[in-house]
């Protein structure tokens, strides 16, 4: 299917030099370019970049770590004082 699509110059200069730097056509580049991006959607995935998924993965962790963090603190507050004799 043929459409028209508008997209700034800037943009098409880049995708037009990196699928020339691959050998690709434009068509190519755009198909797969469009193709990944729904491939994403479908997947459930929010529309992030991939490595963006290693930052904030652990969040389940944070308040554990704050937890841990309470304890630590909380120890070293405390003193023993057969320790210190």
């Amino acid at each position: 299917m043929k459409t028209t699509v508008e997209i700034p110059d800037a943009l098409f200069r880049k995708a037009k030099a990196l699928a020339a730097e691959e050998g690709r056509s434009l068509k190519d580049f755009f198909t797969e370019a469009v193709s990944n991006r729904l491939n994403q959607k479908n997947a459930g995935d929010s529309g992030a970049m991939p490595w963006e998924a290693a930052f904030g993965g652990l969040k389940q962790l944070h308040r554990e770590n704050r937890r841990i963090d309470r304890i630590i603190a909380a120890e070293f507050e405390t003193v023993d004082q057969e320790e210190w004799r």
